[in-house]
């Protein structure tokens, strides 16, 4: 199992939506998947990328996660690496995700998936889209607060 040096238990993350979005809160949820799709989530052959999850009849789907088909199983069993994936939440769950997705600008995005015990779980957040000019104003405080850590590091060898 492929996995982040952090946290053993994680099997891949969505570095990009934490630079996209504000994240508000996080659930997490269980994740519906086939036989090979849990072998090659295991293997750690996920991507997040561009994925985001709906609700849909009172029920969560994730979306565009690309789960590529397991490597050792080159028959018809093999999954679409692509298609929609049911996410399991307590009906309260969804209910108060689905109201919170109807306030204008907010959205389900999927920030990493891991292992707990058994079973995979996704980290799913309710977020709301930043600005190109939030987005700059994240790079400058960091690269000044880059430049402060710097300077202080320079100050004490003296």
């Amino acid at each position: 199992m492929a996995s982040n040096k952090e946290n053993p238990g994680i099997v891949a993350e969505n570095r990009k939506a934490r630079h996209d979005y504000d994240v508000e809160e996080t659930v997490e949820a269980g994740i519906v998947l086939t036989g090979s799709e849990i072998k090659s989530v295991r293997a750690g052959r996920v991507n997040l990328r561009g994925s985001f999850a709906r609700v849909i009849n009172d029920e969560v789907f994730l979306f565009e996660a690309h789960i590529s088909p397991y490597a050792q199983s080159g028959t018809y069993f093999n999954h679409d690496p692509t298609r929609r994936r049911k996410l399991l939440l307590h009906r309260r769950e969804i209910s108060r995700l689905d109201g919170l997705v109807r306030q204008k600008g907010l959205t389900l995005v999927p920030l990493r998936i891991y292992f707990k015990g058994r079973r995979a779980k996704l980290e799913l957040a309710v977020a709301r889209g930043k600005k190109n000019y939030d987005r700059r104003e994240d790079i400058a405080k960091r690269e000044s607060q880059r430049d402060i850590e710097r300077a202080m590091k320079n100050r004490s060898r003296e």
